[in-house]
């Protein structure tokens, strides 16, 4: 693993919160994994649009943003909406056109 050190040549990031970072994004590829094949078993209609692969990104920008921030998304938003709270069961029940969704 590559670590980037500041000028005094400390970490920029300390393990404990890089983990949680990667937890964060692992846990954003598992959610679209599972959609992935749900959609595929047609258990979910329409589009889906996948995040797989931009993990990283939401898990950057929800850092980089203050509490009060707004995110507009229009597709491939799901881990823009897991990093800023929403839960995994919220955003199934939107995609299977649910009331809870």
């Amino acid at each position: 693993m590559t670590i980037l050190n500041s000028a005094s040549g400390q970490p920029l990031v300390d393990q404990e919160h890089s983990l949680h970072l990667l937890h964060r994004m692992l846990r954003i590829r598992r959610f679209e994994e599972k959609s992935a094949e749900l959609y595929g078993a047609m258990k979910i209609r329409g589009f889906l649009h996948l995040y797989i692969g931009e993990e990283a990104v939401a898990v950057g920008v929800a850092e980089a943003l203050a509490a009060d921030d707004a995110v507009v998304a229009t597709y491939r938003e799901h881990g823009h909406a897991m990093v800023r709270g929403m839960g995994m069961a919220e955003i199934m029940a939107e995609m299977y056109g649910k009331v809870g969704g």
